[in-house]
């Protein structure tokens, strides 16, 4: 069907389609702006396109999940993925932690195995914005957490919004463990929630060692929203040696690079 065959709505919504496409996301004030539309019509607008075209609703706008190389994924997905190498992430992040240790932990299945691991540990208190660590923890007397309030999203469990965000406000955290769905020199930490990446960027504020923890196939990509530059990390770790270019970055950004011992690095020794 050609452009003169659709209605001026349906023009208008392969317009802002397109848009979508090209630079990954849209305001509503942008639709607005540039498509001369109302505020009502333009939020009608995207509640179409979420429904029929798969764009992704954010605050104030919506995002285009084919804008980066990576797709969101549940956390029920995620469980299926590289599992032995975060397992392996995650006891390298566990022999970090200390008794006595205020920690932090956002969602994630890498985060979320860091928390199994440190259960029957004494004398640790965990902040986590993520419900189903909490849970985790539950049943452990040795491990203290501090759950933050907020909205949960339910493709991570994460609580976000600004009833977590004036919880984390008030917070000290020791060493917090980031996880996220991208890591690359040019966009730093990613994910592709707003809300989450909020949420993680105040975590990180409030903590004196930030480190990220992510499997091969978040480095070197970037999703949409950015949480925090690499220059603000102190820390990372992973499961295969990095790029020797993202090896001197990090090197000259006093990141310290932890690598897992999992079958890959078995491979390279």
């Amino acid at each position: 069907m050609s452009e003169q065959d659709l209605s001026k709505g349906e023009e208008r919504r392969s317009r802002i389609m397109n848009t979508l496409k090209i630079q990954g996301k849209i305001t509503i004030q942008e639709m607005i702006e540039k498509f001369q539309c109302s505020e009502a019509t333009a939020r009608r607008d995207l509640d179409v396109l979420v429904r029929k075209e798969g764009a992704i609703r954010t605050i104030g706008g919506a995002q285009w999940e084919g804008f980066s190389g990576l797709r969101e994924s549940s956390f029920l997905e995620k469980k299926q993925l590289l599992w032995l190498e975060k397992e392996a992430i995650a006891a390298k992040a566990v022999s970090l932690i200390e008794e006595g240790d205020v920690i932090g932990l956002t969602g994630g299945t890498t985060t979320y195995l860091i928390a199994k691991a440190i259960k029957h540990r004494r004398n640790i208190t965990v902040v986590t914005n993520a419900v189903n660590i909490a849970m985790e923890l539950s049943d452990s007397d040795g491990v203290q957490v501090v759950l933050t309030g907020g909205v949960m999203r339910k493709n991570s469990f994460e609580l976000c919004g600004p009833l977590a965000e004036k919880v984390i406000e008030d917070l000290n955290i020791g060493k917090m463990f980031m996880g996220a769905d991208g890591f690359s020199l040019e966009h730093g930490v990613t994910t592709y929630s707003e809300l989450e990446a909020k949420t993680g960027r105040l975590l990180m504020e409030r903590s004196r060692m930030k480190i990220v923890v992510i499997d091969n196939s978040k480095v070197g990509k970037a999703s949409l929203f950015g949480i925090v530059p690499l220059s603000s990390l102190d820390a990372c770790i992973t499961d295969i040696p990095l790029k020797p270019e993202l090896v001197s970055a990090l090197a000259e950004l006093n990141i310290t690079i932890h690598l897992a011992k999992s079958h890959h690095t078995e491979n390279f020794e």
